[in-house]
Parts: C-alpha cells; structure tokens; sequence
C-alpha cells in the first residue's frame, strides 16, 4: 500500500502515533489474536484494545472476524496488508492504481497429482476418504478449506485480466502452508516448489508441520494433527523471485511466458525426488491462523497513446 504524507489520509497516520497500536500490530504479526488476548498480553482492558482496533479497522490495517465461541463470538483481529510504504515528495505513485488482485480458493484447482499421507477437509467435515487421491477429483472439494497431500502437485489457474496494451511487472502470491507429516511433526522439513506456466520459480524449505498449538480458525471437530501453517509471500518480478522479501532465485517476471488473454498457472509442489519431500499443507478461510485462501496481486504497467508517441504509465 502506497500514501503520501498529507492531510487527507491523517486516519492511517494517526494510528501510529500511539505505541499500544504499534504494539498491537507487533503481536498480530506473530499471528491473529482475539481481543481478550491483546487486552492480556498488553495488560489493558478490552474496552480499550477494542477501541485501537477500531480506528486501525477504519483505517484498513487490520482485519476483524466474528467467530463462534463456547462464550459468545469472540472477534479475532488480523493484519490486513503486508506494507505500507510514505511518500513525503511528489505525486502519488500511479502503480497502487495499476494492480487487480483476485482470490484463490485452495479447493479450485484445475490439475493435481498427489499421494498420500493426503486429504482434503471443509470447515465442517473431512471430504471423502483420508490418503485416498480419488478424492481430489471430488466435487465437494470445491469447499475444501484445508488440503494435505504427502508428494505431488496442485495447480490454479488464475484469470488474466490484462488487455494487450497491459504488460504485468510483479505477480505476488499470499497464502498459508507447511509441511505434511503423518498426524503432525514440528520437526518436518519439506522443500515446496512453486511454479508459473511450468517455470519453477523457487524452492523454499518449510521447517515443520505445526499441530503443537491450537490454531485460531482450525475447527474443534478436527482431530488429525495439523493445526496451522506459516502466512507466506511469494514475489516474482523484474529483478527476480522473493519469498518474504528474501530473494531465492534469479528467475524474473519476463521468464514466465505471460501473454494477453491467457490465465496463467500457478503450481505447488512437493517433489518424491527433492532433498526433503515433506508434502504439502494449504489452509484457506476456515483453518489455519489466517481467513483467506491464496491470494494473488497482478502489477502491470499500460501503454498509452500521445499522437504517434507510445507512453508507459506506472
């Protein structure tokens, strides 16, 4: 997210003016908290934290969600964006303007080869049958909210919505994932590949498959180990691919063979023949630590026609 210093967007400015909020957004970039939990990690009252997380709400830092509870619906708050970047000088950037973002549900996916340990689960039940991969042809699983699978593949198509005088600078990918192990193991490293229209673009080691601690979304019903995964961010673009920020391959936007009118297909991987192949846990809205399911920024530039002079606008 791109604002300048001025007046009008005091909303967000102002919010970190107090150190109770800056705190707080330190603790929720740990993980999403609930309100009685910031109120007793910070040691003030809930009457107060409620009212941080309503001007940081207002101004879209942070996320809130009603979720069922044994004692009323406790509101589970989160970070809304990654970054924000201040520009003291000169006009607002034009690329916050030249992105569209789309989101994935991690049951759409449109190819897959997988073998078990594997599953898929919806927010209210198990779909099908545990390590059976035939299951993955399921329609239910179009409601699947968390998958796991011991080898293989999944892969989305994400829409292309660029006309031909679009060019796309930086793909980002924003999703939660781990390693699979049998029921759960911390200590479970597993090289996960991604790719973009067959273009491995990098591998990164997960080191574990959590299920020590209670996830905040992960239904009570689930009883099979994996509880959450880590919030990753995955950048590819003119200087090469970055997963949080730290690059990990020289493979650029350029590489990927985007062209007009054509999705674009995004693979997750865990190869029989890598160094660790530790399988695959995807967490979308209803498991894990964070309500959404795979999330993708497409930034583009587009040309523009002054009389016979072609312009790139950013």
């Amino acid at each position: 997210m791109h604002i300048q210093v001025r007046t009008p967007y005091m909303a967000i400015l102002e919010c970190f003016s107090s150190e109770t909020r800056v705190r707080m957004i330190e603790l929720l970039d740990e993980r999403p908290r609930s309100i009685k939990e910031l109120a007793d990690t910070l040691g003030v009252s809930s009457a107060i934290v409620t009212k941080h997380i309503q001007k940081m709400e207002e101004a879209g830092l942070i996320a809130t969600q009603n979720l069922a509870g044994t004692r009323g619906s406790p509101k589970i708050c989160s970070l809304a964006i990654d970054s924000l970047t201040l520009h003291l000088k000169g006009a607002k950037p034009k690329e916050e303007e030249r992105k569209y973002a789309v989101e994935i549900p991690i049951g759409q996916y449109s190819d897959y080869a997988v073998k078990p340990t594997c599953g898929l689960a919806s927010d209210a039940k198990i779909i099908g049958y545990v390590d059976d991969p035939r299951y993955f042809s399921d329609p239910e699983r179009m409601n699947a909210a968390h998958i796991w699978f011991g080898s293989g593949y999944v892969e989305y198509r994400i829409p292309n919505y660029l006309h031909a005088a679009q060019t796309a600078r930086q793909l980002e990918f924003t999703l939660e994932l781990c390693s699979e192990a049998p029921y759960y193991n911390e200590n479970w490293p597993s090289d996960i590949s991604f790719s973009v229209n067959d273009v491995e673009t990098c591998v990164w080691t997960c080191p574990g498959d959590f299920g020590d601690k209670r996830a905040v979304l992960t239904p009570s019903w689930w009883s099979l180990g994996t509880q959450h995964g880590l919030l990753k961010s995955l950048t590819i673009q003119e200087s090469g691919t970055f997963l949080d920020g730290i690059k990990l391959s020289n493979v650029t936007i350029a590489d990927l063979g985007l062209r007009h009118g054509e999705d674009f297909r995004f693979r997750i991987a865990s190869s029989e023949t890598a160094r660790h192949c530790g399988g695959v846990s995807l967490f979308g809205r209803g498991f894990g630590n964070y309500a959404q399911d795979i999330v993708v920024h497409v930034h583009y530039e587009e040309r523009e026609r002054q009389g016979d002079t072609a312009v790139a606008v950013f």
